[in-house]
C-alpha cells in the first residue's frame, strides 16, 4: 500500500511537470506570433494617437498657423462634446443602427446557419450564395439601394403590384424610416458574417449529448433549446459583440447613400466626427469626439471580453465535472 502510494506521487509530480512545459511552450509559440504583429501596430497607432490627443487638449483648426503653435485649452474642447446635444443625438443613432443590425444579423445568420449545418448535396452552393453580400462593396450597394428605393422605383412598384394600392414610400427622403432602411441595408450586408460565426459553432458542437437526448427520447426542440443553445452561448456572445462593434462604426453605406441625412436622421458617430473634421475643419473637436468614441468602445470590449471570459469559465467547470467524476 504504502509502496503504490509513493510510487503514485512521483507520478503526479512528472504529469505536472509535464503539462507546466506543455503550458509555457504554448504560451511561448503564442508571443512568438504575436509579437510581430503588437509591435507593428503599436508603433504604426501610437504617433496617431499621441496627435490626435494634443489636438484634444489644444484649440486649432486649419484656418489658424501651425499646429504646434496650437492655444492649450485643456479640458474645454472635452467640455463641448460631452455638452453637445448634437454629438448626444448621433450617439443614440448609432446605438439604435448597431442594436437593430446586431440582433438582425444574428436572427438570420443563425437561422441561415441552422437550416444547413448539417451536410447535404449541394451545400457549397448555399454556402457561396449567403456569403456573397459581404463580398459586396458597401458603395455598390448603396448606389444600388439608392435605384431600388426610389419614389417612382422599382421596390414601390412590386409592393403596389403586389398589394393593388398605389404605393409611394419615401425610403430615403422620410426622416422617420431613413434610420430603418439603411439599418435593413446594413443587415443584409453583414449578416454572412453572423452565418460564418454560427456555421462555425454550429459545426464543432459534440456529438455526445446530442445523441444522448436523442436516446432518451428528446424532441428535436427540446434538443435544440437545452442542449445546442447552451453549448452556443460563447459562439453567440462573441458574433454579438463583434457585430456591434462594427456597426458602431459603419460609415461607407450611410454616407454614400444619404450623407447622415435627410437632415441629420442617419447621422451617426462616423457621419458627424467626419462632418465635423472634414467638412467644417475642426480637427480639434473631431479629435475629441473620436477619443471619446474610442473610450466607449473600449468600455464594450472589455465588457465583452469579461462576459466571454465568464462564459468560458462556465463552460469549463460544467465539463470538467464528469470527467472528473469520470476519474474517480
Amino acid at each position: 500500500m504504502t509502496a503504490a502510494v509513493a510510487g503514485a506521487i512521483p507520478a503526479d509530480a512528472a504529469r505536472v511537470r509535464r503539462d507546466n512545459s506543455r503550458s509555457h511552450a504554448v504560451r511561448r509559440f503564442k508571443w512568438l506570433i504575436l509579437a510581430p504583429l503588437l509591435l507593428m501596430l503599436i508603433s504604426l497607432l501610437t504617433p496617431v494617437l499621441l496627435l490626435q490627443l494634443y489636438f484634444s487638449f489644444h484649440q486649432w483648426t486649419v484656418y489658424l498657423s501651425s499646429w504646434w503653435n496650437a492655444d492649450f485649452v485643456g479640458l474645454d474642447i472635452f467640455t463641448s462634446v460631452f455638452t453637445d446635444p448634437r454629438f448626444g443625438w448621433a450617439l443614440l443613432r448609432s446605438l439604435v443602427f448597431a442594436g437593430g443590425s446586431t440582433i438582425g444579423c444574428f436572427v438570420c445568420g443563425f437561422l441561415l446557419a441552422y437550416l444547413i449545418y448539417r451536410p447535404f448535396r449541394g451545400q457549397a452552393i448555399y454556402y457561396a450564395l449567403f456569403i456573397l453580400p459581404m463580398l459586396t462593396v458597401p458603395v455598390v450597394i448603396a448606389y444600388t439601394a439608392q435605384m431600388l428605393l426610389d419614389r417612382n422605383g422599382p421596390l414601390n412598384d412590386i409592393l403596389s403590384m403586389l398589394t393593388g394600392h398605389e404605393i409611394r414610400v419615401l425610403w430615403l427622403s422620410d426622416p422617420a424610416i431613413a434610420l430603418p432602411t439603411v439599418t435593413l441595408l446594413d443587415i443584409w450586408n453583414w449578416t454572412p458574417f453572423s452565418f460564418i460565426i454560427m456555421l462555425a459553432g454550429l459545426s464543432s458542437l459534440p456529438k455526445e449529448p446530442v445523441e444522448a437526448a436523442q436516446i432518451l427520447g428528446a424532441s428535436s426542440w427540446r434538443i435544440f433549446w437545452e442542449v445546442q443553445l447552451p453549448l452556443l452561448r460563447p459562439v453567440i456572445l462573441l458574433a454579438l459583440v463583434l457585430r456591434f462593434l462594427d456597426a458602431m462604426g459603419a460609415f461607407p453605406i450611410i454616407w454614400a447613400l444619404l450623407q447622415g441625412g435627410p437632415g441629420t436622421a442617419t447621422e451617426t458617430l462616423g457621419i458627424y466626427i467626419y462632418i465635423t473634421t472634414w467638412q467644417d475643419f475642426n480637427v480639434s473637436l473631431g479629435a475629441a469626439q473620436s477619443y471619446v468614441t474610442m473610450m466607449m468602445m473600449v468600455v464594450i470590449v472589455l465588457a465583452g471580453i469579461r462576459l466571454l471570459r465568464k462564459e468560458k469559465r462556465s463552460f469549463d467547470s460544467t465539463y470538467a465535472k464528469p470527467r472528473e467524476t469520470g476519474a474517480a
